[in-house]
């Protein structure tokens, strides 16, 4: 294990790091209507061609936040990164990658995450990270706000949060089970359980919970320890992005909402 991971890992402790460079707050130059008709297409793949979905998606995942903070030399923490594309990614970008997952990805190599745990209790030190990252783990989580805490928790000052989710209101919040979880989620869980003869994998109450982008906005302006840098629909055109601003249209309109915060 590298010595930067060594630093980190540890269930108690505080660390003060030094503040690190952020580029611009706003990775707009990158958010064009190629990349999301891009990324629409490839959503479509995801079930028939996973390899090539995920490889695709990591690879946006990072250049959208390599285009708020430098990767380079910093430690990255990633919660439920899932099985391999996220390391080799974060790597090419020259930061040194740390995974947390609850179970062992059967089919990821050794080198792909260095931790098993819970995103709701981190083993890390208090402030030892310089970069958390969570995409599209929260939804799946009962305690999703505690997990947001512990990235917040685990970052050092200075440092840069980065969390995304797929609300409940918009299209595909509902998961496989959409667009019916509009009539309520167990309801959506148990018809396409019917249709199927299985319970859906993203199961209602079990392995998908209901978060709305107005209280995800109120938790990161609300933080006692970081601040709200920007919050936009992460797979929309730049031009979109006023969305997010708007209450009630934003709940159905934005697909994924993405925070980037800032430790005090």
């Amino acid at each position: 294990m590298q010595p930067a991971r060594e630093r980190a890992l540890s269930s108690s402790g505080d660390e003060e790091g030094t503040v690190l460079r952020m580029r611009t707050a706003d990775p707009a130059s990158r958010a064009t209507l190629r990349r999301s008709v891009r990324l629409f297409r490839l959503f479509l793949r995801e079930q028939s061609d996973p390899r090539l979905f995920y490889s695709a998606f990591a690879a946006d995942s990072v250049e959208v936040l390599g285009g708020v903070v430098e990767l380079s030399g910093r430690t990255v923490l990633d919660v439920g990164g899932g099985p391999g594309y996220f390391a080799r990614c974060f790597a090419d970008a020259g930061a040194t990658y740390i995974g947390v997952e609850v179970d062992e990805p059967t089919d990821a190599p050794a080198e792909a995450y260095a931790v098993r745990g819970s995103g709701t209790a981190l083993p890390f030190r208090t402030g030892s990270l310089d970069v958390t990252y969570c995409s599209n783990v929260l939804e799946h989580v009962r305690d999703g706000w505690q997990l947001a805490d512990e990235l917040v928790r685990v970052t050092r000052r200075g440092g840069t949060i980065f969390l995304s989710f797929t609300p409940w209101f918009g299209f595909w919040g509902g998961h496989e089970t959409a667009p019916w979880h509009y009539l309520g989620g167990r309801r959506a869980a148990d018809r396409y359980g019917r249709k199927h003869g299985r319970r859906p994998k993203n199961d209602f109450g079990t392995s998908l919970f209901a978060y709305r982008v107005d209280s995800a906005l109120r938790w990161a302006r609300q933080h006692a320890d970081a601040d709200l840098v920007v919050a936009f629909p992460r797979y929309h055109p730049h031009w979109a992005w006023w969305l997010v601003r708007i209450p009630m249209l934003r709940e159905v309109a934005t697909w994924n909402l993405a925070l980037v915060l800032r430790k005090r």
